[in-house]
């Protein structure tokens, strides 16, 4: 096709990523999405057969998930297409559909991390208001909200009225270009698909860590056994440095590099860049779901297609299940001590 051989043409010249790099990455996505399907898919299963994992927690972690596994299935299929070709091949209307799909599926799924923080941010310091905020419909509501809202965003860049979708001759790939007036909505992404999440994330997990070191302070003085209350402290604390970490290392980096090397002088920032976001698609099922203990053995009990299995006999439904309703008392014991 004479559109390739002229995107090839300039995908050389401007950008220069050389061919083993370029197939290494190739390499790298498809492991990535091999990975990522199999990850999420998994975890979608475990949370659909096993009642006890369905709190109001894994319903995010479930939106998240299939989110990730979207993009695994649907969007990286191309990118490791492109790497491999050293350019687009598959014409302009899915040039022009694959950055709003994998926009829009970033925009999930850093939009449901934030939401899991607002949620164990009001499990500990709101206990008394949690059962309230979070109802069966509630929660189903705010995951619609989340998937309206990251797609509907979206809408203005693909009807070419704020920015527009196409080849960005100096990346040498389908992405967000500037309209006939100098608009592009990049700029706005950034704020509500990375900074708002971030700032979100930093701000509940600092008043987590506030209110457990003050609650477990109140309990020590009236315990024996306050070496426990200091193991429980350590493990929130490794728990929240993974979560924000993985986060910051899979998605700051093509940020801070697509602002200050706009002009893409370096080439290889930009490739991985790229592959630490399609990382995080395969990366937060482990970070999510296998550090806990009964999402492991929901994986083991999925994978042995034993579906039956004691994790719990219960359904669902506008209350918490046994184990949730146990955590919101707790947390009611040590806030009020």
């Amino acid at each position: 096709m004479d559109d390739g051989t002229s995107n090839r043409s300039q995908f050389s010249e401007l950008v220069r990523y050389s061919r083993p790099m370029m197939t290494a990455a190739g390499t790298f996505t498809i492991i990535i999405m091999v990975v990522g399907v199999m990850g999420n898919l998994l975890t979608l299963v475990a949370l659909l057969r096993h009642s006890k994992i369905r709190t109001v927690a894994a319903a995010f972690i479930a939106s998240l998930c299939l989110s990730d596994l979207l993009f695994c299935f649907l969007v990286l299929p191309f990118s490791a297409s492109q790497f491999f070709h050293g350019t687009w091949i598959h014409g302009d209307m899915l040039c022009k559909m694959i950055p709003t799909l994998r926009y829009g599926s970033i925009g999930v799924s850093l939009l449901s991390i934030a939401s899991i923080s607002i949620n164990r941010y009001i499990l500990i310091a709101w206990p008394q208001l949690y059962t309230k905020i979070y109802t069966k419909t509630k929660v189903f509501l705010y995951i619609s909200l989340i998937w309206l809202f990251s797609y509907g965003l979206q809408i203005p860049t693909l009807l070419g009225i704020w920015g527009v979708y196409g080849m960005d001759e100096r990346l040498g790939t389908c992405s967000i270009k500037r309209d006939e007036y100098g608009n592009s909505s990049k700029t706005a992404l950034f704020v509500i698909g990375f900074a708002l999440p971030s700032v979100i994330i930093v701000a509940c997990y600092s008043n987590i860590f506030w209110v457990v070191k003050r609650s477990h302070k109140r309990l020590a003085q009236h315990s024996s056994n306050g070496g426990k209350f200091k193991r429980s402290e350590m493990k929130i604390t490794k728990m929240v440095l993974v979560i924000f970490i993985c986060f910051v290392v899979c998605y700051l980096p093509i940020t801070v590099v697509k602002i200050f090397d706009n002009e893409v002088r370096h080439a290889p920032l930009h490739v991985l860049g790229y592959l630490l976001i399609y990382l995080a698609s395969c990366v937060n099922p482990v970070v999510y779901v296998t550090m806990n203990r009964q999402y492991r053995y929901a994986y083991l009990e999925t994978l042995k297609c034993n579906y039956n299995s004691n994790l719990d006999s219960g359904t669902p439904g506008n209350t918490p299940t046994k184990t949730q309703g146990m955590s919101v008392q707790y947390m009611k014991n040590i806030v009020n001590t």
